[in-house]
C-alpha cells in the first residue's frame, strides 16, 4: 500500500484518500471504523500508533531535541442523530448529536449504523406535499417531531435488525465529484482534515530536518469538543495546529461574513468564538501566527484569512491545557457545513498540506514563543 501511493501525486493521493474516509460513518462517540482505517493508513507508513480510554488515535514522529514539540491533530468524528425511540409501527425517533441544522434533515437519507455489513438505510420523513397546509409549507419541522422510516412494520422488526435506543445514525456517506477538483458529501468536516494530517506525517517521515511531531486523530469534537483535550493533556505539546474548515464566503449569503474563497487556498483562523451555549473561542498565538505567514510568502502561496462568529474548534481548550500551549487554527474553505453535502476544493487541501510541511520543518530549538517577540 505504501509503495504504491508513493506513486501518485499528492492531489491524487489526497482526493482519494478524502473519498474513501468520507464513505466511512463514524458518529461522535462510535469512531471505530475511521479510527481503524488510518490505523492501516498509518501502519503502511511505519508509524507505530496507540489510541487512549476515550478513542483519539495517536502518533509520534520523533524529530530534534530540544525545538518545541508539536501537536498536529484533526477530528474523526461527524455529526448525526441517535435512536431515541421506536414506535410500535416501525418508526423510528432520534435525537441530534452535535450542531445538526434541522432545516436540513427532511427528506435525506441516513444510514442506521449497527455494525460493517450490517447498517441499514432508512429516510428521514417528510409529510406529502399534497397533504401539506399553507402554514407547514415555510415551516422548519423541529427534530423532535421527525421520524425515520427505514421500512419496518413493527418495533420487533427493527430491534431484529440490530436498531436499538442508542443506535448511531449518519447522513448516509456519500461522495460527489464536481468540476474543477471539487468535492461534496458527508463529513468533509472534518475527514478533509484528516486526509491533510495523513498527508502531512507522510511528508515529515520523509524530512530529515524537523522537531517532535504529535499526530493526532481525535474523537468527539462535534459533542463540545472533548477528544483533543484528554490528548493534550497526555502529550503536553508547545504547539497545537487544528486542522478543520474554515467558513467559505464566496456565495451569495456569505459574502457578508468574509472573505475566504472556496478554491483560494489555504485558510488561517484569526479569531473565533462561539456564542450559543459554548462561551469559547480561539485567539491564535502571534509565533504561530507569523510562522504561517512568512511560510506562505517563502512558498509564494496565499493565505487566506477569517475571523468569524458561530464556530470554533477544540483548540478553545487545548491552549489551555498546563502553563498555556501556543495554538492556531488552520484549514480549508468549505462550504454548506454541517450539511450532508459540505463541500470543499482539493486543490485547497494540496496547497495547506505543502504550507504545515514546510512551517512545521521550520521550527528548531531556536523558536521563539515569547509573545513579547511578536506582540507590537
Amino acid at each position: 500500500m505504501a509503495k504504491a501511493s508513493k506513486t501518485l501525486s499528492p492531489k491524487t493521493r489526497l482526493a482519494q484518500s478524502l473519498e474513501q474516509l468520507m464513505l466511512i460513518p463514524g458518529l461522535c462517540g462510535h469512531e471505530g471504523r475511521v479510527r481503524r482505517h488510518i490505523a492501516r493508513e498509518l501502519k503502511a507508513l511505519g508509524v507505530e500508533y496507540w489510541s487512549d480510554r476515550l478513542g483519539n488515535l495517536i502518533a509520534t514522529i520523533e524529530g530534534t531535541k530540544g525545538a518545541p514539540e508539536i501537536m498536529l491533530y484533526a477530528h474523526m468524528d461527524q455529526l448525526g442523530l441517535i435512536v431515541r425511540k421506536i414506535e410500535s409501527n416501525g418508526l423510528i425517533r432520534v435525537e441530534r448529536v452535535g450542531g445538526v441544522p434541522e432545516r436540513a434533515l427532511a427528506s435525506q437519507e441516513i444510514l442506521l449504523c449497527v455494525g460493517e455489513g450490517k447498517d441499514v438505510p432508512g429516510v428521514i420523513a417528510n409529510k406529502s406535499h399534497h397533504a401539506t397546509t399553507p402554514d407547514e409549507k415555510y415551516r422548519v419541522i423541529p427534530y423532535q417531531d421527525l421520524y425515520i422510516d427505514a421500512g419496518f412494520s413493527s418495533a420487533d422488526d427493527v430491534l431484529k435488525a440490530g436498531i436499538d435506543i442508542g443506535t448511531p445514525v449518519v447522513y448516509r456517506p456519500h461522495c460527489v465529484k464536481l468540476a474543477d477538483d471539487r468535492i461534496a458529501g458527508t463529513s468533509v468536516d472534518d475527514r478533509a482534515g484528516c486526509a491533510v494530517v495523513l498527508e502531512v506525517a507522510r511528508a515529515l517521515l520523509e524530512t530529515k530536518k524537523r522537531p517532535t511531531v504529535h499526530i493526532v486523530f481525535s474523537v468527539q469534537e462535534e459533542f463540545n469538543l472533548r477528544g483533543a483535550v484528554t490528548a493534550a493533556q497526555a502529550l503536553m505539546p508547545d504547539i497545537a495546529i487544528q486542522i478543520d474548515l474554515i467558513l467559505a464566503n464566496d456565495t451569495p449569503d456569505m459574502a457578508s461574513r468574509g472573505d475566504v474563497k472556496l478554491g483560494g487556498g489555504p485558510a488561517m483562523g484569526l479569531y473565533s468564538f462561539h456564542g450559543r451555549g459554548t462561551l469559547n473561542g480561539t485567539l491564535p498565538h502571534p509565533a504561530i501566527v507569523s510562522l504561517m505567514e512568512n511560510t506562505a510568502k517563502t512558498l509564494k502561496m496565499p493565505l487566506q484569512r477569517s475571523a468569524h462568529i458561530g464556530a470554533l474548534t477544540e483548540s478553545s481548550y487545548v491552549q489551555l491545557i498546563g502553563s498555556g500551549v501556543a495554538v492556531i487554527d488552520m484549514g480549508f474553505p468549505c462550504r454548506y457545513t454541517h450539511s450532508s453535502l459540505e463541500m470543499c476544493d482539493v486543490n485547497d487541501l494540496v496547497q495547506l498540506s505543502t504550507l504545515l510541511t514546510a512551517a512545521i520543518t521550520t521550527v528548531d530549538a531556536k523558536f521563539n514563543l515569547d509573545r513579547d517577540f511578536y506582540e507590537q
